[in-house]
């Protein structure tokens, strides 16, 4: 059997078998290919087994069977075919993060770059959670210790809906909010941070009155300031991380841990190069 891959691609949400590699199924969805996607996208190599994928799905009610759907299509890739679609919608939300193999940011034109994988940055305990926990009890919930000043950050948050929201919250400390708090809870969220200088992304008004709502009210946790489309409003260098000058990369948390893929040390120039 030729080699195959198992691709997650986010924020589309769907999974597709492929014998191109990584590389060359980016290449096979850019703009002049005869099926193309535009846009960034943010790709998960997850892990197969003898054919088969070696982790479970999350369960999903019923809906739709994705492991026999995903056994199909992995069956489906006679010789000649390319890729073939498992999962065409919502995936992010039933792949366990720890499915995850390799993690590639691909550019518009099919560029692609390796992330490299940090491993776990939080383990969070059984803990309750309520609308109005303040930061610093949430930091208290799950064990990290209390910031000495907290400032408003800016995070992009790509699956399971794309949104741009200002937090006063960690990084671990908003996978944990988001993926516990009441009426809003996510099974699991992927995002990443940006640089607070980003106020172009919106109306200026928009962060005047954002962050004076966080100065009034110092238990404000979140605040969303764009919806949509938003992996395509911000470049890859405005990530933090981007350059290592800080923390960062792509944040992946449920309901137990968050764990972190970090940009390379080196960003190679051919993808600086590429227009994204």
């Amino acid at each position: 059997m030729e080699q195959l891959n198992l691709v997650l691609s986010i924020p589309q949400g769907a999974i597709t078998v492929t014998n191109l590699g990584i590389e060359g199924f980016a290449w096979h969805r850019r703009p002049g290919s005869g099926k193309y996607f535009l846009g960034r996208t943010i790709f998960f190599d997850l892990a197969l087994s003898n054919g088969r994928p070696d982790f479970t799905y999350l369960d999903e009610g019923g809906w739709r069977d994705a492991m026999t759907d995903t056994l199909n299509a992995l069956h489906a890739m006679v010789p000649g075919k390319r890729t073939k679609t498992a999962l065409s919608n919502n995936a992010f939300s039933c792949t366990p993060i720890d499915a995850y193999r390799r993690c590639f940011l691909g550019k518009t034109g099919g560029q692609i770059m390796g992330m490299e994988r940090a491993g776990e940055v939080a383990h969070f305990a059984a803990s309750d959670c309520h609308e109005g926990m303040t930061p610093d009890e949430v930091a208290g919930a799950i064990g990290q210790p209390r910031q000495a000043a907290r400032h408003p950050r800016l995070y992009l948050v790509f699956c399971p809906v794309e949104f741009i929201v200002l937090s006063s919250l960690t990084p671990p400390e908003y996978a944990w909010y988001s993926t516990h708090r009441p009426g809003k809870i996510f099974r699991q969220v992927l995002f990443t941070e940006l640089r607070a200088d980003q106020t172009s992304l919106a109306a200026e008004n928009l962060f005047q009155q954002a962050r004076q709502e966080f100065q009034e009210s110092p238990g404000k946790k979140t605040k969303t300031i764009v919806s949509a489309d938003c992996i395509n409003r911000v470049p890859f260098q405005a990530w933090v991380g981007y350059n290592r000058e800080a923390e960062g990369g792509i944040y992946a948390g449920d309901k137990t841990r968050v764990s972190l893929w970090r940009f390379p040390a080196e960003i190679p120039h051919a993808w600086e190069r590429a227009e994204g």
